[in-house]
Parts: C-alpha cells; sequence; structure tokens
C-alpha cells in the first residue's frame, strides 16, 4: 500500500472542473476525482494557512492545540506542560507519526515549516525535503524535480507516505510568462458582475478591489506577475481570476506527471492519492480579493478528493472537516489512529459500503476559524454559514454578525443576519456550546482572546493608522473613521 498526498496551496473546491467550474483548469485532477471520492462539502476547521496544517498534522482544532495565527504566542503549539512525556503527546500522535509508528516510510516535500516556523509539521516525518529555497514562492517546475526523484528511488517500494506540496494558486500567481494564459478567451465567473465590481470598489480592507496585493496596490513595488495594479475595470478583475486559473492549471500539470511518473512505475492501481488544500481563496466574497482572510466561504470550504484501491468512486455530500478526512485515511490504511486524542472523525466504514451509503455520513454542523487576518469564527450547518467577527481586519463593512444562505448564494452578496435573527440566534448557541465543550477537554484559555489581548490579527498589527490614511486619500473617509472608531489610533 501507498499513498500520496498532493496538497495544493490556497485551491478552492468551486476552481476545479470536478466541482462544476466552466474552465479547464484541472483535467489531471478531474481524472482522479472520475475514479475516487470526491467529497463536495470538506471544509478547513481553522485558516489560513499555519492553523489549517496545524490543525492537520496535529488532528485537533486550534481552540486545542493553540495555533489560530500567523504571529505571536497563537502562532506555536501549545506547551504541553508537566505531563509531557519524553516523547511528547502531540508528537508522538501526529497524522504522520501514525504511519511511521506502523512502520511507513514517511516523507514530506514543503517548504512550509520553513515559511511558519512549523516544525511540528514533520512530526513522524523520516524525510523532509525543502529542496526550493523559495519559502512558499516556488513554483511547481520547482518543486516536481525532487518528487519524480524520490518516486524513481523509492516509489516501487511498498508502505510510504508521500506529502507533496504545491503552491501555484498561492499569490503570486506566477506561472512562467512562456506558459500563456489558457484562460484569455474565457470569461470570468458569472457571479462577478460589473454591478459586483462597482460595490467591492468603495469598501475598505488589506486585499480589497482598491489594493487587492496588500494595504496599497503597489506594497510589491509592482504587480505580482500576471495581474493588474487592482480591480478598477472588469478587464482587470478577469486578469485578476486569470492569474490564479493559470496558477491551478499550472499545479495541475505537475498533479500529471507525478501520477504518470506512478503509472510507469507500475504502481499506480496500487497507490492511494488525497488531492486537497489548506484553504482557499476569496476573489469578491465580503470584499476581499487574492486573499483569504475570513472563516467564510471561499476561505474554508477546500477540495477534497479521495482515490483509494477498493473503494468505489462516489460523490460524498455530508459536511465534513479535513481532520475528518485526515482519520478516514487512518483508517483505510489500517493505521491506529487515537480517537480519544484527534477532533477529525473517519467515515472509511462509510466509504467501504459504497455509494448507497454514502451521503448519509454528515456532521450536523462545523466551526471554522480565522485569526491570522481577522478574529472571527464561523459555524456551517442546512444551508447557512454564520460568522461572528471579533476583530474585523479594518474590513469595516463587516458586521459582528452575519448570516448568508450558502446553498443559493455560495459567493456571500447577501448578509441575512437582519431579517433572520432565529438563525443567527440558533448558530450563536452552537457556536457558544462548541466553545465551551472544547475548552472543557483540557485547562487551557482560548487561543482567539490571545490574539485579541495582543492586538488582534498578526496581519493587521501596526497597519492601522497608515490604512485610515489612504482610505482617506482614496475617497473613503467614512471607512478611515470606522477603522480609527474601532480599532483606536494605534492600531
Amino acid at each position: 500500500m501507498r499513498f500520496l498526498y498532493l496538497d495544493i496551496d490556497t485551491l478552492r473546491a468551486d476552481h476545479l472542473g470536478c466541482y462544476g467550474y466552466h474552465r479547464n483548469t484541472s483535467p489531471n485532477i478531474d481524472a482522479i476525482a472520475a475514479e475516487g471520492v470526491r467529497f463536495e462539502n470538506v471544509y478547513a476547521s481553522d485558516v489560513p494557512c499555519l492553523p489549517s496544517r496545524t490543525a492537520l498534522s496535529t488532528g485537533m482544532f486550534g481552540i486545542r492545540n493553540g495555533v489560530v495565527n500567523h504571529g505571536g504566542l497563537a502562532s506555536d503549539l501549545r506547551a504541553e506542560g508537566s505531563n509531557r512525556e519524553f516523547i511528547g503527546a502531540i508528537a508522538s500522535r501526529s497524522w504522520a507519526s501514525r504511519f511511521y509508528y506502523s512502520g511507513w516510510h514517511t516523507t514530506s516535500i514543503s517548504s512550509f515549516p520553513f515559511r511558519h516556523s512549523a516544525s511540528w509539521w514533520n512530526h513522524g516525518v523520516m524525510e523532509s525535503m525543502n529542496l526550493m529555497r523559495g519559502m512558499g514562492g516556488e513554483r511547481a517546475d520547482q518543486v516536481l524535480p525532487g518528487a519524480l526523484d524520490w518516486l524513481d528511488r523509492r516509489g516501487s517500494a511498498d508502505n510510504w507516505f508521500l506529502h507533496v506540496h504545491l503552491w501555484d494558486p498561492h499569490t503570486p500567481y506566477n506561472a512562467p510568462a512562456e506558459y500563456g494564459n489558457p484562460f484569455a478567451d474565457d470569461e470570468p465567473p458569472a457571479w462577478h458582475t460589473e454591478e459586483v465590481r462597482q460595490r467591492n470598489w468603495e469598501l475598505p480592507g488589506p486585499h480589497s478591489a482598491q489594493e487587492p496585493w496588500g494595504y496599497t496596490p503597489d506594497e510589491w513595488g509592482k504587480p505580482p506577475p500576471r495581474q493588474p495594479w487592482n480591480a478598477d475595470s472588469m478587464e482587470s478583475v478577469k486578469g485578476i481570476f486569470d492569474g490564479y486559473d493559470v496558477g491551478i492549471r499550472y499545479a495541475d500539470d505537475a498533479v500529471g506527471a507525478i501520477v504518470d511518473k506512478l503509472d510507469a512505475l507500475g504502481v499506480l492501481d496500487d497507490t492511494a492519492i488525497l488531492i486537497s488544500s489548506d484553504h482557499g481563496e476569496a476573489f469578491g466574497e465580503l470584499g476581499v480579493y487574492a486573499d483569504h482572510q475570513a472563516a467564510d466561504e471561499a476561505t474554508c470550504h477546500i477540495p477534497s478528493i479521495l482515490r483509494w484501491p477498493g473503494i468505489e468512486p462516489v460523490v460524498h455530500s455530508g459536511l465534513q472537516y479535513h481532520l475528518d478526512v485526515a482519520s478516514t485515511v487512518v483508517d483505510l490504511a489500517e493505521v491506529r489512529p487515537p480517537r480519544e486524542w484527534w477532533s477529525g472523525e473517519s467515515i472509511a466504514p462509510v466509504l467501504r459500503f459504497g455509494a448507497a451509503a454514502s451521503s448519509a455520513d454528515s456532521r450536523e454542523f462545523l466551526v471554522l476559524s480565522q485569526g491570522a487576518w481577522s478574529c472571527q469564527r464561523g459555524v456551517r450547518w442546512g444551508d447557512h454559514l454564520y460568522l461572528r467577527t471579533m476583530h474585523d481586519g479594518f474590513h469595516g463593512h463587516w458586521n459582528d454578525d452575519m448570516l448568508f444562505d450558502i446553498v443559493n448564494d455560495p459567493h456571500e452578496t447577501t448578509d441575512l443576519a437582519t431579517n433572520r435573527s432565529d438563525l443567527v440566534g440558533a448558530a450563536s448557541s452552537m457556536l457558544d456550546n462548541w466553545i465551551e465543550e472544547q475548552l472543557a477537554l483540557g485547562d487551557q484559555s482560548d487561543p482567539m482572546e490571545i490574539v485579541l489581548s495582543e492586538g488582534g490579527p498578526y496581519h493587521t498589527r501596526g497597519h492601522g493608522a497608515a490604512y485610515a490614511e489612504r482610505l482617506r486619500t482614496t475617497g473613503r473617509e467614512h471607512w478611515a473613521d470606522v477603522l480609527l472608531d474601532r480599532h483606536g489610533p494605534t492600531a
């Protein structure tokens, strides 16, 4: 048995053909999806990058492992304290460790541990390779040689776990110029109309329509490769979408090369393949462009495709966390998970029964968390998503409570909170009860409260005064006043 985890950074589900996208971004991923389980409603419990992969590697929600931010105290694992054994519990119970202790050869090809100082990603990993020096800026053609070389050396062996991390859909969307633009003649998604663009143009916040690359449009010195300065026209909006979709297609080509190598080695049929991501990317949702700043649908809803030998192709529609998929993989591999420790719940028994049972298994609701760009928690249940905002990340148009009908309004254009106080109240109670239950699992504080006590999300600290001034110089004086009123002059 072999297990390949293709981890494509910042990949949202609805930009893949197998999830219904109108552009041909993912022919190789789509082919794998046709042979496997395509999970329709998998969400990252904690976003963005560092919290998401920390939750995945530890098997625990961020409220339990302590990591919900990109800096400060809540960007490091919670100390185990006086009960820590010679080998720490978090290390010995990590996702990769379960395979390692069962005799598998475990490998990760990724710059993520360097980029985020997240050494715990490598708990249980025998070979950890950062061959690119890109710190997250490397392209697939810089990652692929190491992956193919590893497969040449070890791919024909049995019982290996290989993680390959591709960054191409993450900004700066830097596929080489000679790759061209496969989507030059394709329209952008129909939902993003000129009306949406005009409304978003007046909104505040880092990575908003007037400054999609940070706090100013020229924060990089020049626009990122393949990108316009801002979203000042529908042509520019198309350029932003094109850059992202080209990144997906470029990563998909690498997926095809890796699958071809497995086939050439004669082991493809005996290799399980998981394709997923750490989080998605907003392109106008909640006024955010080309980034991942909320605990919302665009940021937390990720693709999850699992091709497993002996498991029939099926579409699984139930609500699941990415932690549930990790637990399912461990179960299917017959590697014993620490069920009393992990937050994820395996649905392996359901998948083994095939299509007839697959749609029945679902979480009643999911709780989603963002602590790096804003402080926000969400509840995804039924047709709806409720968002509770504790720090708006300088997006002054975000209300403390927001509610969206995700099934009929997946791009979050209409806030229903005022008219559906009944649903807001129900979701708020679910969230409060969940927080209480999670904190009761150990003698611990809520890491989101730590983020707030330190002055807010890492990516907003120290930017408030300068950004308020930019808002004033770009005709958004009202939002400058809101920013300073909510966060003070030293934010």
